[in-house]
């Protein structure tokens, strides 16, 4: 038998950005064009995302930038860090990007940045990723998350015909983090305040009197109550796995690294003690 060729490592497009703009007072809007993005689409799926790579600080990479030749000659500790962010839009006309960034001030590395970023710094980035598009074929459609899961959620409503039926939830700080969303589809929005992340956002799904027939759900953002709400889901209403697109982007006393890490066996465990409840 023939030997099956060796995968070829994926390689990053360069990009450079090329305007900024602050949509609320925690979320920054970058879009990123060039050259590089000649060999890049995105048009399949409305959770399509992308890993951007920060140079390690005070580390300088040969040119051009090779990330297996990095990964190959320079210790783990200098490799490039990853973080990863969802397309908000896709414009293959123009070849723009949009990336909507969470941000805390100077908390983080990819907020700080989407805030000192300016036109004409480059930037690297793999992908696109994604699973996930509201199939035509349900009945109605159930989309909840927090700040992170916004810009998917925004760009799946605003892929659904007009008068599709849906209900979308998005819990985040207050009043001034709402944005516009270019959809007929009725909204929720969910004022955390003081409260832990998630909890309004169990509290309004747990609420909600499901229509009739077959739902196609979307649930994304902090792992914690994306665990209740996949039970919620799976266990309690029974909704098969096929219908659902449950994940945790992110998880509270977790860097984006240490999450990554853990987030496969995490997965596993909760999906095994759901499904084994589900099936009871």
């Amino acid at each position: 038998m023939a030997e099956r060729p060796a995968r070829q490592p994926r390689k990053p497009h360069a990009a450079q950005v090329v305007r900024t703009e602050r949509l609320t007072p925690h979320m920054q809007r970058v879009v990123l064009g060039g050259e590089g993005l000649a060999g890049f689409a995105a048009d399949t799926c409305t959770d399509h995302y992308v890993k951007l790579l920060f140079p390690a600080a005070g580390v300088t990479y040969p040119e051009p930038f090779d990330l297996q030749r990095i990964r190959e000659e320079f210790p783990r500790e200098q490799w490039p860090a990853t973080r990863t962010y969802t397309v908000r839009q896709w414009d293959a006309e123009h070849r723009e990007l949009t990336l909507d960034f969470v941000i805390h001030g100077d908390e983080g590395l990819a907020g700080p940045w989407a805030l000192r970023a300016r036109p004409g710094e480059r930037v690297w980035f793999m992908g696109p990723g994604g699973a996930y598009a509201p199939d035509p074929g349900a009945d109605w459609h159930l989309l909840a998350g927090d700040e992170s899961a916004l810009p998917a959620i925004a760009r799946s409503l605003e892929a659904l015909p007009h008068g599709a039926r849906a209900h979308a939830f998005v819990e985040i700080a207050g009043p001034g983090e709402e944005q516009k969303i270019d959809s007929d589809a009725e909204i929720t929005w969910l004022h955390r305040g003081n409260r832990p992340v998630g909890q309004a956002l169990v509290e309004a799904v747990r609420a909600l009197d499901f229509p009739a027939g077959r739902v196609h759900a979307f649930v994304h953002g902090e792992a914690h109550f994306v665990k209740e709400l996949r039970r919620l889901l799976r266990v309690e209403r029974q909704v098969p796995r096929e219908d659902l697109s449950v994940s945790g982007y992110w998880r509270l006393g977790h860097t984006e690294d240490g999450w990554q890490a853990s987030k496969r066996e995490w997965n596993a465990r909760i999906e095994a003690e759901q499904e084994g409840a589900s099936a009871a």
